[in-house]
């Protein structure tokens, strides 16, 4: 069984995946819609995407 910091921190880096996953798939479906750059899904799948670079970002840089 892995030690809980490790599990933690994968399960960290694999729900940051997760939403960055969202993220593309809502602007995906958004810009095939006919959505344009400043419509909800599109602002909605940028904000996941960022969100989710963050923590990936975070959590690489506390690696130890």
């Amino acid at each position: 069984m892995p030690a809980p910091e490790r599990l933690y921190r994968n399960l960290t880096l694999g729900f940051s995946l997760v939403i960055i996953a969202f993220g593309v798939v809502i602007l995906a479906v958004t810009l095939a819609s006919g959505g344009g750059p400043v419509s909800a899904g599109v602002l909605l799948g940028l904000l996941f995407l960022g969100i989710g670079a963050t923590r990936l970002y975070l959590a690489a840089r506390t690696r130890h």
